[in-house]
């Protein structure tokens, strides 16, 4: 049992730091002067899922899942 939870420990910190990382590469959801010429009307504008920000949101809600999960689960154990 202590190896399993050594291991979700591990796990744990490696999210943590991923988490990090990818909260940090996003950008500002401001967009500045960009929406009064048009300019958040361009293809990535409306197909922000396929890109490189999409990818990050949907990234992000999978770690943070797995984060509140196993957080939930190692403080079970502590009980």
């Amino acid at each position: 049992m202590e190896v399993l939870r050594t291991v979700l420990t591990v796990v744990f910190i490696l999210i943590s730091i991923g988490l990090t990382v990818i909260v940090l590469m996003q950008e500002g959801k401001s967009a500045g002067l960009g929406t009064i010429s048009g300019a958040a009307d361009t293809y990535w504008g409306k197909n922000k899922g396929r890109s490189k920000e999409g990818m990050l949101v949907k990234l992000t809600r999978v770690l943070v899942i797995l984060f509140l999960v196993i957080a939930a689960v190692l403080n079970i154990g502590s009980f």
